[in-house]
């Protein structure tokens, strides 16, 4: 920025006082500076967001391998001692294997049975002194058992199929050490270690086997462990093709064999003495760093397992509280400095500002001054607009009572109200917005007479510029929807319509009926009535299309669009159980076409409430209702009216307060045969205390004699929970001529019911003889 760039000043302020004046509202800030602040500023700005950041990925990383390197030398040291303790007690094994081979030296099968009380109790006695060994045996050429340590005289079992004896006696190394089985000599859990017993001329006689307990190598792992938490290192002891031979812990889930094709089985099966790997666990699935080492020249592997779940579970903790405690004065400091540009900014525009002529800084600050108070004036409607729609309900509740009161005269002033009502609810309808929680009010409509009367909505929502066509079809059928969420979407569309035509044009609105079958491919099926609204506007471009209906997308200047309208009409009609599509193009203009369902029930006469007043709906024996409403004059507006309807109504609070009652009344049946007080309870669902409409219906519904309930709600989600109990629902606001239709309804079931009884009862007290 450059001193010519800067108009001079005005002529009736001298330079001199003109320089004190900067200097007074801007000290020491001269023009060329703020650039050099500004950059100064965005450099630590930039440094202070980077810096922490790669200080704490490099503490991030540091930690993870610091982790692991603890957790792999961790499973090293324990690896290595179970390592120590398995090739003493193989050693010991094959000690013991050499003086049973020793003992039956110069015998053959025959003369070992003939020995057999002698040689049990030596076998006995070699085996009986070591807590792994289950039994010591003795088995013949032929692969039968000729005598054990367990039991004499030896029972009749032979091994001549089994692998470790035909692996021992074909010399397969592997084989000299069996999977774990159940011993028919032992009987329990077992693994075998075995050698070959040779005759005089060195062929093979048969074998001598040790069997072990995997039990002695689990109690081991869990001492060696220690404190070690058992969900996050393991030990196993396995044969080198994979097949586990003791293991802690263990779990219900545990496996014959580890996870195949993975490297530590690789390793194993290339005979590595020792080394560290990256596995998945056979039984959950987990990640693992598993530690191995060979047992002597026995073929058999410890491993020692840390799983990396636990790491990461350490890892993330510790980051946790590392970024709480670098980012915690970081983000301080970050809104200083962010702080400071804005401050910079505002004082260059301040300082740009003051340059311009005196007219043109009048106009900004005048504008400034708008932009707050139609802010201000933004916040006072959304506010009023709440207000004003209670204040209507009040009032629709007392034209309602007046009239059913039957007020001579005031029909035609009645009427008016009822109008004016309606519009201005219409109007906070479209105040409040698409950001409201209600629940759909699904009804029959006709579009052949609810079309024309929303024209002068319609219009006023196109403009002058625009001209309107309705084209609806005399045999149209009627849809299902919510007429209050349609006449939304209508003045959305219509919005958007005259947004797209800011130079005139036609909005078209046509109907027709269409059926959808399974076969077609179509996301619907069955009868739908298709309401098409197309406009000669300037069109979408395909990428603008393609996100039309998602919320909060907008292609329209700030404060004309809030990406709401659209996906209010897509969300409606999913809603209402149809589809909503869109087809434009640059130049083509745009066509919105909603599917509606078809409604099964026809359309009432009027699509506006019908009147109705106390002497032709009042109910010569009213109901005894109990009405469940924590709001007071939601609940004496409500009285009133069932009261007027001929009704006996009780209200309380709460649902807490009316379970009392009923355990009260409960509590008369019982002891003095007293019926229940109540034929039917009419209750909101959102109220204070433990329980809410919902829980007091299915408390209702589980009496001996259960009683109709009426559920009131006003959001959108209650409403769906309240459809999977056995009570009828009303949506605020309700028609009360709804209600009282619900209760006419209620009251000729229970006669009837009534009725019924009452014949049993006769019948079984006069049987036809």
């Amino acid at each position: 920025m450059t001193p010519d760039r800067f108009d001079p000043p005005p002529a009736n302020r001298p330079p001199a006082d003109q320089r004190r004046h900067d200097e007074a509202i801007f000290p020491g800030v001269p023009e060329q500076d703020f650039r050099v602040r500004r950059l100064t500023l965005i450099a630590l700005l930039i440094a202070a967001v980077v810096l922490p950041c790669v200080y704490v990925a490099i503490m991030a990383l540091s930690d993870w391998r610091t982790r692991e390197a603890d957790a792999t030398e961790l499973t090293l040291r324990t690896v290595r001692v179970a390592q120590e303790h398995a090739l003493k007690v193989f050693d010991m094994n094959e000690t013991l294997d050499a003086r049973v081979v020793d003992l039956t030296d110069g015998l053959d099968d025959d003369g070992i049975r003939a020995r057999e009380s002698a040689i049990h109790d030596k076998l006995r006695a070699m085996g009986g002194g070591y807590p792994q060994v289950a039994a010591v045996s003795i088995f013949g050429r032929d692969g039968g058992l000729l005598a054990t340590s367990r039991a004499y005289p030896a029972p009749d079992v032979t091994i001549g199929e089994r692998a470790d004896f035909v692996g021992i006696r074909d010399g397969n190394n592997l084989d000299h050490v069996s999977k774990v089985m159940t011993g028919r000599v032992a009987g329990e859990q077992a693994f075998n270690t075995g050698v070959a017993r040779r005759d005089a001329g060195g062929g093979f006689a048969g074998v001598v086997s040790v069997a072990l307990r995997p039990g002695y190598f689990d109690a081991f792992y869990r001492e060696l462990l220690g404190g070690s938490d058992s969900a996050t290192i393991t030990m196993s002891l396995v044969r080198s093709d994979g097949a586990i031979l003791a293991r802690y812990p263990r779990t219900p889930r545990d496996t014959a064999t580890i996870t195949a094709n993975t490297p530590l089985t690789d390793a194993l099966a290339q005979g590595r003495s020792s080394g560290v790997e990256h596995s998945r666990s056979s039984i959950d699935g987990d990640d693992m760093i598993v530690a191995f080492r060979h047992v002597g020249a026995y073929p058999v592997y410890v491993l020692c397992g840390f799983r990396t779940s636990a790491i990461w579970a350490g890892w993330y903790r510790h980051l946790s509280v590392l970024i709480l405690s670098i980012f915690t004065p970081s983000i301080a400091l970050w809104c200083v400095i962010w702080l400071s540009l804005r401050r910079l900014g505002a004082e260059e525009e301040a300082w740009e500002r003051w340059q311009a002529e005196a007219s043109m800084r009048r106009s900004i600050e005048s504008a400034y001054r708008q932009s707050r108070k139609m802010e201000a004036l933004g916040t006072l409607v959304g506010s009023v607009a709440h207000d004003f729609n209670n204040l209507l309900m009040i009032l629709s509740a007392n034209v309602q009572i007046a009239r059913r009161r039957g007020t001579p005269g005031l029909d035609r002033e009645l009427s008016a109200m009822e109008r004016a009502l309606k519009s201005g609810q219409s109007l906070t309808r479209q105040l409040l917005g698409v950001a409201r929680k209600q629940p759909l009010r699904n009804e029959a409509l006709s579009l052949q007479r609810w079309l024309p009367a929303c024209r002068d909505l319609l219009r006023a929502s196109l403009g002058a510029k625009v001209s309107l066509v309705v084209d609806i079809g005399a045999e149209v059928w009627p849809i299902h929807v919510d007429v209050a969420e349609l006449e939304l979407a209508l003045i959305n569309l219509a919005v958007n319509a005259r947004d797209a035509m800011p130079n005139g044009g036609r909005f078209t609105v046509r109907a027709a009926n269409i059926h959808f079958r399974r076969d077609k491919g179509f996301p619907l099926t069955g009868n739908f009535v298709q309401l098409s609204l197309e406009d000669t506007g300037v069109g979408m471009a395909p990428e603008v299309l393609a996100r039309a209906f998602e919320p909060l997308y907008t292609t329209k200047s700030k404060g004309m669009g809030t990406g709401l309208g659209l996906p209010q009409v897509f969300a409606f009609c999913e809603r209402s159980g149809g589809l909503a599509a869109i087809d434009s193009a640059l130049g083509a203009g745009t066509s919105v076409r909603l599917y509606l369902p078809r409604a099964l029930d026809e359309p009432a006469a009027a699509d506006t409430p019908a009147e109705t007043n106390a002497g032709t709906n009042s109910v010569p024996h009213g109901l005894r209702i109990l009405l469940v409403e924590d709001n007071d004059e939601v609940a004496a507006g409500t009285e009133a009216l069932l009261q007027m309807m001929g009704h006996h109504v009780t209200c309380v609070i709460n649902a807490d307060a009316a379970l009392r009652l009923f355990d009260e009344a409960h509590a008369r049946h019982a002891s003095s045969g007293e019926p229940l007080p109540f034929d039917l309870v009419l209750s909101d669902i959102h109220m204070p205390g433990a329980l809410n409409g919902i829980d007091l219906a299915e408390a209702v519904q589980a009496f001996d004699t259960p009683l109709p309930v009426i559920l009131v709600t006003g959001y959108a989600e209650e409403l769906d929970r309240a459809r999977h109990v056995d009570a009828r629902v009303l949506s605020k606001p309700f028609d009360i001529g709804l209600l009282e239709q619900l209760l006419q309804t209620i009251q000729r079931e229970s006669t009837a019911a009534a009725g019924r009884d009452g014949n049993a009862e006769h019948e079984g007290r006069n049987p036809v003889g």
